[in-house]
């Protein structure tokens, strides 16, 4: 059932500049430091970011039962492990408190202690991640992807459409948006070459995904149905899988991605939750051949999230380079969930999963420069008159995505990082 919390009609006293994506329909939730202040744990509405521990020194959540230290952690893991019961009321409240109809919060008086400007404060990784899984569940990309190193007859390897393909990843070097990312050396094979080389990555790509952040504990041995998996999904958040394909070919037969991508991966600094994301809901495309009993989710499981990726030069200039949706994905996160878990694999609050990379049907809506240029066949123009196969030195990528009904807007913000040669 959809909250009052998403009401498109519902308005704030707060002044939310025309196409934020911070409405009071949003309200996501981050991390954030003020100065040389500890972190503590925020939402966002327009160009604002709201204090939850300023908040909860007020009373505003005293009601709701719970400690409230929980807003001066450095992450959203204590909160999220509440659970959704507490975190949906906290959404509510906030949607309460900013309500423009509202007489019976004195919230407006006290707007200088919760309410900063965006601009003098920085945003923080929002979640201690544990472990962090990715998947490989877009059907366009796998298909481009098949062509080009198999040929279009064997695009696709045969377990593809039976079961959400993944790999464990690297936790550690996962980013928040706006670290600098060094490009990555190793071992590479030049073409027609016999032995391999070492040195800086010469295809340093962008991977354009979205993540859920898992919310609930379960215990080794558990499962986690398709059609109940979205109790364990706290919200999601955009992810650039940074790959490095010259050492990727070269390394990853016979056990998959190394060194070609766990180098890093960049995170947007708000995590946007399901309730918010309600509205959006869109079916999926039809899976064929029918899927196992336990990859069975029921509903609509996919969201209609717009994304896109722009390229920005050094001279500051940009080009958006790709427009894609997290609609277009094969397999929705409910079957990804339970595939993880369906052999006893256990997951814990933070954890971070990662669709893969998010292609649409048209060259426009390619989700790396992989498949945007072709393995470099076909270049992209820069508003400079340079041309780009792959990302060089000092271009930032920027993924943005949004998700847009009824005139309301509830977007991600911003995962971007600008690739440098050294630190």
């Amino acid at each position: 059932m959809m909250l009052k919390a998403n009401d498109p009609a519902l308005l704030t006293w707060v002044n939310v500049p025309a196409g934020s994506d911070f409405p009071i329909q949003n309200l996501p939730f981050g991390v954030f430091r003020r100065g040389d202040a500890a972190p503590g744990l925020c939402s966002a509405i327009g160009n604002y970011v709201i204090d939850l521990a300023a908040l909860a020194s007020h009373g505003f959540f005293d009601d709701l039962q719970f400690d409230r230290q929980v807003f001066s952690q450095p992450s959203l893991n204590d909160f999220i492990a509440l659970g959704k019961d507490k975190t949906r009321a906290v959404r509510q409240r906030l949607s309460e408190i900013l309500d423009d109809d509202r007489e019976s919060w004195d919230a407006k008086e006290l707007a200088e202690y919760f309410l900063i400007p965006m601009a003098e404060v920085q945003l923080l990784l929002p979640v201690h991640i544990g472990d962090y899984t990715d998947f490989y569940s877009s059907l366009e990309h796998a298909t481009n992807v098949g062509i080009m190193f198999r040929g279009p007859d064997n695009a696709l390897m045969p377990n593809w459409r039976h079961l959400p393909v993944g790999y464990h990843g690297r936790a550690s070097s996962i980013v928040v948006s706006g670290t600098p990312v060094r490009r990555p050396k190793g071992q590479m094979l030049p073409p027609g070459a016999e032995q391999p080389v070492f040195g800086p990555s010469k295809r340093l790509d962008f991977e354009l995904e979205m993540g859920f952040i898992v919310g609930k504990n379960t215990s080794l041995g558990h499962s986690v149905s398709a059609a109940q998996a979205e109790d364990y999904i706290f919200g999601l958040v955009l992810f650039n899988d940074w790959s490095a394909r010259d050492i990727q070919q070269w390394e990853y037969v016979p056990l998959g991605p190394f060194l070609g991508k766990n180098f890093a991966s960049t995170m947007s600094p708000w995590v946007v939750t399901l309730d918010a994301l309600e509205p959006f809901r869109v079916a999926g495309p039809v899976q064929t051949p029918e899927v196992l009993p336990y990859l069975h989710a029921g509903g609509d499981r996919n969201f209609d999230i717009q994304l896109e990726v722009a390229i920005k030069l050094e001279d500051g200039r940009e080009t958006t380079v790709s427009r894609s949706n997290f609609k277009y994905m094969y397999w929705n996160m409910c079957q990804q969930l339970a595939h993880h878990t369906v052999n006893g694999c256990n997951i814990r609050v933070g954890d971070l999963m990662a669709s893969g990379t998010i292609s649409g049907p048209s060259s426009d809506s390619y989700g790396s420069m992989l498949e945007l240029a072709w393995r470099g066949e076909r270049p992209l123009p820069m508003p400079d008159g340079s041309t780009r196969a792959f990302i060089e030195d000092g271009d930032e990528v920027i993924l943005r995505g949004w998700a847009e009904k009824d005139g309301v807007r509830v977007g991600f913000g911003e995962a971007a990082g600008r690739v440098v040669a050294e630190w």
